[in-house]
């Protein structure tokens, strides 16, 4: 099996620290950042690109200021967990918009959801509607976020 990891050396780090934080960086100043000239910098850009290693850029949005201020972690428990029930959870939670993250969990429960909703009924009609309606679950437990203390961006 291939090696998935790219060999990396501390001036594609350096590269990758700033598009995280400033995708929209000009290759001038990143190149004036990182202290290479443009021609280097661009191709290290495309070579991590086509590695795998920037999978995109994209605008980050404020889910407050669009009304979506409500955060709610909710540990599912699923009634079977053979492969093919998972496959059937993963597929259908992809089709939930308002499930902002979806972990598989060694744990007591199965998955671990982030539910980003405009308040508290909103959260409770998702979960009623949507998030108990997926295959197979059997259980949740929630937990309502009263601040992001860090949030990746």
């Amino acid at each position: 099996m291939p090696n998935p990891l790219v060999d990396l050396d501390r001036f594609d780090h350096a590269i990758l620290r700033i598009l995280a934080v400033e995708g929209r960086v000009s290759a001038v100043e990143l190149a004036r950042r990182v202290g290479l000239s443009k021609s280097p910098v661009q191709a290290r850009m495309k070579r991590l690109e086509e590695d795998g290693v920037i999978a995109g850029y994209r605008a980050i949005l404020d889910p407050v200021k669009m009304g979506l201020a409500h955060v709610a972690f909710v540990e599912v428990r699923l009634a079977d967990t053979r492969e093919a029930a998972l496959q059937a959870f993963n597929r259908a939670v992809l089709t939930v918009p308002e499930v902002e993250q979806c972990h598989m969990i060694a744990s007591r429960f199965d998955y671990l959801l982030k539910v980003r909703t405009a308040d508290i009924a909103d959260y409770r009609r998702v979960l009623a509607e949507r998030i108990s309606a997926l295959p197979h679950v059997a259980q949740t437990s929630t937990y309502v976020a009263m601040e992001a203390v860090k949030e990746a961006l």
